[in-house]
């Protein structure tokens, strides 16, 4: 990919902010498709294993067994939503856009979360890839700010979309003048 994606705007963005103003409103990019896998993955090696164990004590424990069943029917019903509701719910919710006057972000599934970050106030951008993701072509891109609310997380993107958007970003923030505090 040689560009970072772009979106059309909607009739009402058609007008550029001026130097200074900001539109608010939902980004519009997705994540990556292959993000679903991600959290599969992640739901697997997290809920799986517990439930692993749950069941290898009920096998070879027999006294257990009667304490064993309840948890890990729970653990059962948890792992089944966490891989068929989950990961999909969050690629829909998963939103990310990066601006000259902005970083926009949604993410969450239980609890949806929606952070807009003037570029004046971007301190850091980083580009974080764990084994899963390097594995799966993925990258999150961390935009630390001078925010209380912490550093605003895009998970799911596409390694080379996340580089192109952390030096595009960087660059930006290099121009705005502003404290970052």
């Amino acid at each position: 990919m040689d560009t970072l994606p772009v979106a059309e705007p909607t009739p009402d963005q058609e007008r550029e902010p001026e130097h200074g103003e900001m539109h608010v409103r939902l980004p519009r990019l997705r994540v990556e498709r292959r993000a679903v896998l991600w959290w599969m993955l992640r739901a697997l090696l997290q809920w799986g294993l517990l439930l692993s164990a749950l069941v290898v004590t009920w096998v070879l424990w027999e006294p257990a067994r009667v304490w064993v069943l309840v948890p890990a029917t729970g653990v059962a019903a948890v792992l089944a939503v966490k891989l068929a509701v989950e990961p999909w719910w969050r690629y829909r919710v998963h939103r990310w856009e990066f601006t000259e006057q902005a970083a926009y972000a949604s993410s969450g599934w239980l609890v949806r979360e929606w952070r807009v970050a003037p570029t004046s106030r971007i301190q850091t951008v980083d580009a974080v890839r764990g084994p899963l993701e390097q594995f799966l072509g993925l990258s999150t891109l961390r935009v630390t700010t001078a925010s209380s609310s912490g550093a605003i997380a895009v998970q799911g993107l596409d390694r080379r979309t996340a580089e192109e958007a952390a030096t595009r970003l960087a660059a930006v923030a290099e121009l705005v003048e502003g404290d970052a505090t």
